[in-house]
């Protein structure tokens, strides 16, 4: 979930930026602060490259598989016990 105190900060801050930015028309100028702004603002917000992600979600779909054939091999041998022992 995104911070909205951080998303409130990052708006005043770029409202700030383009009313200086009005003041003085340097555009090369302004595009390097906005970028500064913005870089400073996703790293304050513990975000994770789409590169992890996935390879995050690839780790958790084969956990999510291997729990799930565990899961019936452990039904399978319920299954078994309750047979002979009944």
């Amino acid at each position: 979930m995104i911070n909205h105190k951080i998303l409130e900060g990052i708006s005043e801050q770029i409202g700030q930026l383009f009313e200086q930015t009005r003041q003085s028309s340097a555009e090369s100028e302004r595009q390097q602060q906005l970028h500064a702004l913005l870089q400073g603002a996703f790293n304050r917000m513990d975000l994770v490259t789409r590169e992890e992600f996935d390879a995050q979600s690839a780790v958790l779909a084969r956990s999510r598989a291997k729990l799930e054939q565990l899961q019936s091999e452990i039904e399978r041998l319920e299954l078994q016990l309750n047979q002979a022992g009944g």
